[in-house]
């Protein structure tokens, strides 16, 4: 949207306080020419907002897809871990077995042993 500028009647107000009529149209004309063109309208500040707008939408998507692609990422991790964690607890309980087995082993020795020195 562009604005109207009133050039004239700019130009006798700066008359009217004690610019000659040259440097007041020259001032007017410099004022038109250099200050309007650089006025923000509200058509410019809505173009700029949905432009902002769309550009962090897709940012958040983006953003979105990454923090997606990490928690799947952590997802498979957990699970390598879980299965980790059951394989130390199947090895835990295989040594508790093998254990279980040498200590019952060495104690029917140690009484098979002493059964021996109390017979002699």
């Amino acid at each position: 949207m562009a604005y109207a500028f009133d050039t004239l009647g700019y130009a006798k107000r700066l008359r009217d306080s004690g610019l000659t009529a040259e440097a007041a149209e020259a001032h007017a004309e410099a004022a038109r020419d250099f200050i309007m063109t650089e006025l923000v309208t509200r058509s410019d500040l809505d173009t700029t907002r949905r432009v902002l707008e769309t550009a962090m939408q897709n940012t958040e998507l983006r953003l979105e897809g990454r923090v997606d692609r990490l928690e799947s990422g952590e997802e498979k991790r957990i699970d390598r871990l879980d299965g980790r964690i059951d394989r130390l607890g199947i090895r835990i309980d295989s040594l508790e077995l093998r254990l279980l087995v040498r200590l019952g082993g060495l104690i029917a020795i140690g009484i098979a042993i002493l059964a021996a020195i109390i017979k002699l």
